[in-house]
């Protein structure tokens, strides 16, 4: 792969910070009330989420140019969980694609799994996180 963007982030812990190397994040991270933490700060599945909503989005903007259909009104709601799994904590994703009734029926179903092969996120997570695909 030739990069086109690195981008650089450090952290302390799930109770610390995190902080981007160019300053534009830093964020007091704390775990979840549901993990025994307090909440009084961000969390890496909130990061993780938004990115990756970000990401989608994003993608399906590309690929609706290709299938030549506006996603103006789409939104993209990225819900990762983290539980126990078999070697100790895993995450899960549930992707949430709300779209215009426009876009309603088998054009949009054909949208979001063209996104889902399209998308950086989505390939990275392929066989190592179940992502659930949902349109709304």
């Amino acid at each position: 792969m030739d990069a086109l963007y690195t981008a650089a982030a450090t952290a302390n812990g799930r109770e610390g910070r995190a902080v981007s190397s160019d300053g534009q994040i830093d964020l007091a991270l704390a775990l979840p009330p549901a993990l025994g933490g307090d909440g009084k700060g961000a969390n890496p599945e909130q990061l993780f989420a938004a990115g990756y909503a970000a990401c989608f989005a994003s993608a399906m903007s590309s690929v609706a140019r290709e299938m030549k259909v506006d996603t103006k009104d789409v939104s993209v709601t990225a819900e990762v969980s983290i539980g126990k799994d078999d070697s100790g904590f895993g995450l899960a994703v549930v992707m949430r694609v709300e779209l215009p009734e426009a876009l309603e029926g088998e054009t949009g179903r054909r949208l979001v799994e063209a996104t889902h092969a399209y998308c950086p996120y989505s390939k990275a997570t392929r066989g190592n996180i179940d992502v659930e695909l949902v349109i709304e």
